[in-house]
This record gives C-alpha cells, structure tokens and sequence, in this order.
C-alpha cells in the first residue's frame, strides 16, 4: 500500500539548504499499521505530509497505492470553528460534489458510528477535546478512506480521554480494514497502535529501527507484560539515538 525507497527531503532558506529526512526507506502493507516516532523536529510530520503527497521529495520515491482514498487527521483536528458539527463532518463529501442528501445520510451514520447525536448544530468550541477528536475522525471517514494518516492527533488530551480514543482508533483500523500511519511522541501510544513501529533520529531523521510489534491490534495489550518489554525497548533506543527521550 505504501512504500518509500532512499527519501530525501531538504528545504532551502536564505541561501542555506536544511536537511529534514535522509535516505528513508520503508513499506507498509494494506491494512496494516505503522507508528512513527521520534524526537521534536525530527521530521515526522514532514513525512507524514510526504505519504499524504502536500510536499514532495528531494530525492528518492513516495510511491501510495491509492492516496486517492487517503484520509488526513492534523495534530489539533482541523475543524472549522464557524461551521457546525454536521457541516464540518460533511465538509469533505461537499468538496467532492457529492449530493445534499448523500451528504445528510453519510453524516447521520456517522454521528451515530462516534457517538456524537444531539450534537448537530454545535460548534467546535462548544465541545470537549475527545468529542472534537470524533468529529474529525467522522470527517475523515466520511469519504471512505483507504489509508488514513494521523498526526498526533491525540496529544492535547488528557490521559483517560486519550485511552479512550486510541481503543476508539484501534476499533475502527480493526473493523474497516484501514492502512494507518500515526505519529506520535508517545512511546505508549505508539506500541499500542502500530504493528510497526518506526524510530526517527535527530534532524535529519533517518530511521534507527523498524520494530515489528505483533502485539498490537488487541484491547487489552496494554495490560499484557509484552506491552511493557516493548515500551522499555524502544525507550532505551530512543534515549541512546536521539538524546530527547
């Protein structure tokens, strides 16, 4: 489903030329799920955004199978604060030209999928940071994703609401057979949600490890003494590569 092959990316500003990733190289198979982590400013977004094709490579290849049915979820969920919550669910059938009615059914559905019914006609504002994480998730699926990629998207909550999201994450890649790709700092979270899980270095990031974790993918791993040994791993081999763990 996705696959990079020798990525470089670079930005230039004035007259200097400043190195983000190097020499990345990685593959994603359908319906599996990949974590990303990594030190602040160790491109991880910028990769993110590579996958969901909004920058492009310096060199090397980005190849995504059907970033046509790509679904993108932004560290502080995106949502418009001036349309209501059915309108921003709905949002992106509307950019798609798909009919008012198509649109109403889709957005009921999904309402009623994230738990979300009386709220309608509220605003982004008016809601908690877990039902604002919903109503972005719901806009993401409304359009049917194949992939969906995730930036942080659960970083500003507070621990038990971001329990309770990952378990609603991991319920929706389980039972609508998604590709995810999520970053995070979380080492936890990380180990929680990827099957894969990819360890950045300090700018530019090249990847330090890719650690299998077949573990994840069942509710109660966090509980499982498995869960621990790969959290106390990957914490060792951040805190000796990337000096920020």
């Amino acid at each position: 489903m996705i696959a990079l092959e020798r990525v470089d990316l670079t930005f230039s500003h004035d007259g200097r030329t400043n190195a983000v990733l190097s020499d990345i190289s990685f593959s994603i198979a359908d319906g599996e799920s990949c974590a990303i982590i990594g030190p602040s400013g160790c491109g991880k977004t910028s990769l993110l955004f590579l996958l969901a094709g909004i920058l492009k490579p310096t060199r090397g290849a980005v190849q995504v199978s059907d970033r046509q049915h790509c679904g993108t979820m932004l560290q502080h969920f995106g949502l418009f604060p001036w349309k209501t919550v059915a309108a921003n669910i709905g949002l992106g059938l509307q950019l798609k030209g798909v009919s008012r009615l198509q649109i109403g059914t889709r957005v009921v559905e999904l309402m009623d999928e994230m738990g979300l019914n009386g709220f309608e006609n509220y605003f982004p504002g008016q809601l908690s940071g877990g039902m604002q994480q919903r109503v972005a998730m719901a806009r993401v699926l409304a359009v049917n994703p194949k992939i969906l990629l995730m930036d942080e998207p659960l970083s500003a909550l507070d621990a038990l609401t971001r329990e309770r999201l990952q378990n609603l994450i991991l319920e929706i890649w389980s039972s609508k057979h998604l590709t995810t790709v999520l970053v995070t700092h979380s080492i936890e979270e990380a180990v929680f949600l990827g099957r894969t899980i990819i360890v950045l270095s300090n700018r530019p990031g090249r990847i330090v490890t890719i650690a299998e974790n077949p573990g994840a993918g069942r509710p109660d791993y966090r509980q499982s003494t498995q869960f621990f040994q790969r959290c106390s791993q990957l914490r060792a081999i951040l805190r000796e590569e990337c000096h920020g763990y």
